[in-house]
């Protein structure tokens, strides 16, 4: 009988042409997911988009059976398919239940296909974040010209013929040309001039070649729009000496072809050509070096600058590319400032109107306050209204208005500069680091991911990625980008492997901070430093005991004379007095250092060290019975920390946490109950960092706060077994020490 019933069963599939459908809907899907395999790599979408097509065809699979099992499609249209009975005649139009199941099945369908294209969306974010820029006017691209001499290592100088037509175009104001940091990404990438346009966001792209030859150079150029199209092309054969001038005629005759109204400047400075080649071609390899900072790059643009200025004293350009390099030198600033200064001066004495030298000079007074910052100012302006493209120019303009507390005015130059160059990794990383202190996660992690997805992605985004998860209370995440950073900086920046130690100690594993901790301190003689990196470490820790010793290791090296110390390091080191019960010494070198009456607090949540610090000091006030001076400067501290959170609606999980401290230390235990709350909603979970510190000894006591601790330590419980499984199935370690000896390069 139950035979009858399953043959029954499988004709009625075959009645209802279920077959059919599932033969019909098993072709097409595959059609389908054919096609999106051979477009969406096309298109510069991930993987992870056609796994989602693929999962939406599984799911409407049931759902296009049951369509079939219920209804037909005939020449009449959609119908109700009736049960089988040879001896009735069935009335097969569609009922108004009919009409219900049939939306039902198609709501669930387009759920599901919504869905997936949501997911979709999402895994490519950061790619279409990109794609959909809009394009500016007039916007043009210069990708790095082709190198076609048999010596490749003279690769330096087809990048400097394009380097140059691209200042030359910056130099018209009708034209937006991106930098060379965002457009020289794509030198040897696969990408199409029409998917390159749209990354970059700009309608026109110049590419060519450059062959050099004895004394005999070759320039081919090609104008493309953002459809791919050839607009223009030629082919320039003259002799070396006249590079200048094929330069100029290429700029001249791409910015005729984008823009008819353009008013081309007159001939270019005498002190900005040379017509000594192999000055020239010193200055090349000399920038050549800044702009790609390989390991030991500013000992050898110094030494390049310098022989192209031997070779022609009247050249300009090379004093301007000195003074940077000499200011990006990582060595004795006061050893060296007179002469990058006065490399600067001179470049502007050949040349009056030479950006680099107007950005060389700025980046030389950043060093100093009060009026210096506002002549850096002056010069970092006058450079970027001669040639919008230096990027840099950008980030060191920031940095002397943000000295002056002006920063609105610096946030609006990195908007700035990010138009100009949307794939810088400082300028972006700038703006993620904003963004962050915010409470802005969502927007700073596309930001950064979205550098990702370059061909060869710059370390700074992965340190910037591995920074904001930590700030996030993603920990886990943290440490994988952190790993990411010192896989890339192995062989030239050992700080790198700073961010692991610090995710480490935040997780409890207190053994894997001390090792990467031990690569850090080994390379660091310097006893300021080495107890910089000791006091932050026991810090995250809570381990406020072992403070004393990394304090009498910088008492024996510094003896009596902490003067010396920068603010930031006699700050920590005050701090750390008062927390291993120095109360005496730390409160007196506070008030040595700073100066409490006249003392301005930033408006940066960039700037928190001084208002963690401050609170040290309060809480140091009250354990010697200064209770008057440390009930004025905690209002005071809750005075500035409302100006950032409540007013300027800063989000950030660590001005949260100072405010919860803040409410502790005066009593005010629910209020400290809810700041705290709101950090850990930020992603606060500096879970040891308050549970050691005896500044939080009565608050955690609370038990609302004390319970909402339990929560953060089972969260970070939950991190550590991921990242204790990560670390068991993939030996870090070992491939660090691989890769660090592979190379003898340590800078």
């Amino acid at each position: 009988m139950g035979h009858t019933k399953s043959m029954g069963f499988w004709q009625e599939l075959r009645r209802r042409r279920v077959y059919r459908m599932a033969g019909f809907y098993v072709v097409g899907a595959w059609l389908v997911i054919q096609v999106a395999d051979v477009f969406f790599p096309a298109w510069g979408l991930p993987d992870a988009a056609l796994r989602s097509l693929i999962v939406a065809t599984i799911l409407c699979f049931p759902i296009a059976l049951v369509f079939s099992w219920t209804f037909d499609i005939s020449t009449s249209g959609i119908v109700k398919t009736e049960p089988a009975d040879p001896g009735e005649v069935f009335d097969n139009s569609l009922k108004r239940t009919d009409y219900f199941v049939l939306v039902a099945l198609l709501a669930i369908g387009a759920a599901i296909v919504f869905g997936s294209l949501q997911k979709i969306v999402e895994e490519v974010d950061g790619v279409v974040a990109v794609a959909t820029v809009e394009k500016i006017a007039n916007s043009i691209a210069i990708l790095p010209f082709a190198n076609l001499d048999s010596n490749p290592d003279t690769g330096y100088f087809s990048d400097g013929v394009s380097e140059e037509i691209l200042h030359r175009l910056s130099s018209l104001n009708a034209l937006h040309v991106l930098s060379r940091a965002s457009s020289f990404v794509f030198r040897d990438s696969n990408e199409g001039p029409v998917r390159i346009s749209e990354i970059l966001g700009v309608r026109y792209l110049l590419h060519g070649s450059v062959r050099r030859d004895n004394n005999l150079v070759r320039v081919t150029a090609y104008l493309v729009d953002d459809a791919g199209k050839q607009v223009w092309s030629e082919t320039f054969d003259r002799k070396l000496e006249r590079i200048f001038d094929i330069q100029s005629e290429i700029a001249n005759t791409v910015a005729s072809r984008i823009e008819r109204e353009i008013v081309f400047p007159a001939q270019v400075p005498a002190g900005r050509t040379t017509t000594n080649m192999d000055a020239y071609d010193a200055y090349l390899v000399g920038r050549a070096f800044i702009n790609t900072r390989t390991p030991g790059f500013q000992d050898k643009a110094i030494a390049a600058f310098e022989e192209a200025i031997r070779l022609d004293e009247n050249y300009a350009p090379p004093y301007a590319g000195l003074a940077i390099a000499l200011g990006l030198n990582v060595g004795d600033w006061e050893a060296i400032r007179e002469s990058a200064v006065r490399a600067a001066e001179t470049a502007l004495e050949l040349d009056p109107e030479l950006a680099e030298g107007h950005a060389a000079l700025g980046l030389m007074l950043l060093d100093d306050t009060g009026n210096n910052l506002e002549r850096a100012e002056t010069s970092l302006r006058r450079a970027l209204n001669l040639d919008p493209s230096l990027t840099n120019a950008y980030n060191w303009l920031s940095s002397a208005l943000s000295g002056q507390g002006r920063h609105e005015e610096a946030r609006a130059v990195q908007e700035r500069g990010l138009l100009v160059n949307p794939l810088d990794p400082i300028l972006s990383a700038n703006k993620a680091f904003r963004l962050r202190n915010q409470g802005e996660y969502e927007r700073a992690e596309r930001l950064l991911l979205r550098l990702t997805n370059l061909p060869e992605p710059p370390g700074l985004v992965y340190s910037g990625l591995s920074q904001l998860y930590a700030h996030m209370g993603e920990f886990d995440k943290g440490l994988h980008w952190a790993k990411q950073a010192a896989r890339v900086h192995t062989t030239t920046r050992l700080n790198t492997v700073g961010p692991l130690a610090g995710t480490y100690d935040r997780l409890g594993l207190v053994e894997d901070g001390d090792y990467w901790a031990a690569h850090l301190l080994a390379h660091t003689p310097e006893p300021e430093v080495r107890f910089w990196i000791r006091a932050t470490q026991l810090r995250f820790r809570g381990d406020h005991a072992g403070l004393q010793e990394v304090i009498d290791e910088l008492d024996a090296a510094l003896g009596t004379d902490v003067d010396q110390l920068h603010i930031a390091a006699a700050g920590l080191y005050a701090a750390a007095n008062i927390l291993t019960g120095n109360f005496d010494v730390g409160i007196d070198v506070f008030e040595n250092v700073y100066d409490l009456g006249t003392l301005t607090l930033s408006n940066d949540a960039s700037f928190s060290g001084d208002l963690a610090y401050l609170h040290v000091l309060a809480y140091g006030y009250q354990q010697v019975g200064r209770d008057d001076d440390a009930n004025a400067l905690l209002i005071r501290l809750h005075e500035h920390l409302n100006v950032l959170v409540v007013e300027q609606k800063m989000n950030s999980g660590d001005l949260h946490h100072l405010r919860a401290q803040n409410f502790g230390l005066r009593g005010d235990f629910d209020a400290a109950a809810d700041a705290l709350e709101a950090a850990i909603e930020a992603g606060w979970l500096w879970f040891f960092r308050v549970t050691g510190s005896p500044l939080w000894t009565e608050i955690i006591a609370y038990p609302r706060i004390a319970g909402m601790l339990d929560d953060v330590k089972i969260e970070l419980e939950r991190q550590r077994a991921i990242v204790e499984q990560v670390d068991a199935e993939h030996d870090f370690r070992a491939e660090f020490e691989a890769l660090r000896s592979a190379s003898d390069t340590l800078d």
